[in-house]
């Protein structure tokens, strides 16, 4: 009884230095050899400089020894097991790292595909809005030059009924001053300045 409890002591602590090979008589009709468990291997440190980060990994638990008996084929199906029960949470856990980075992955290129359509759209629409304005503008300039073009011609009009009528009293007065003369008579209205 105390060498099994001695036994399950020794497989819960793997990180304990292996006791020197002992041989224990299980039984008088069968000997068994013990073959010493070799040293662990010396840890060995990543090399900082180029790691950018650095996971460590827990330490495989070293192969235990199995003796012949069902206790011990227990202990061994057990630690199977549990190595199969924790190969598998690591295959899942990478595997749900792996979708949640897709995931993320898909969402992100979604949002730069909206992004880039949204901004597509607004350059556009820009640019209609500038199109519109430039040929409002145009319109409006034309308008104006309409505009200045009837004010000209307006003036113009003014402009000649203004020498015509002068031409026409220049001309009334010249046939007033010449009647004048060949009468002799003096006219009837002078200058308002005398």
């Amino acid at each position: 009884m105390a060498e099994e409890m001695k036994k399950e002591v020794e497989a819960e602590t793997p990180a304990a230095p292996p006791p020197p090979a002992v041989e224990a008589p299980k039984a008088e009709s069968e000997e068994k050899s013990v073959v010493p468990l070799p040293p662990p291997p010396p840890e060995e440190k990543p090399d900082e400089s180029k790691a950018l980060a650095v996971v460590e990994k827990a330490p495989e638990p070293a192969p235990k020894k199995i003796s012949g008996g069902s206790h011990d084929r227990d202990i061994a199906l057990a630690e199977v097991e549990k190595e199969k029960r924790l190969s598998f949470i690591r295959a899942w856990e990478e595997s749900e790292k792996t979708k949640a980075e897709n995931k993320a992955q898909k969402k992100l290129s979604a949002i730069l595909s909206g992004e880039n359509s949204k901004k597509a759209a607004l350059e556009a629409k820009l640019r209609k809005i500038e199109e519109q304005l430039e040929k409002k503008k145009a319109e409006y300039a034309e308008t104006m030059k309409n505009k200045v073009a009837l004010i000209h011609k307006e003036a113009e009009e003014n402009r000649a009924m203004v020498e015509a009528k002068r031409g026409e009293e220049v001309l009334k007065a010249e046939e007033m001053a010449a009647k004048y003369r060949a009468t002799g008579q003096t006219p009837k209205k002078l200058l308002g300045c005398f």
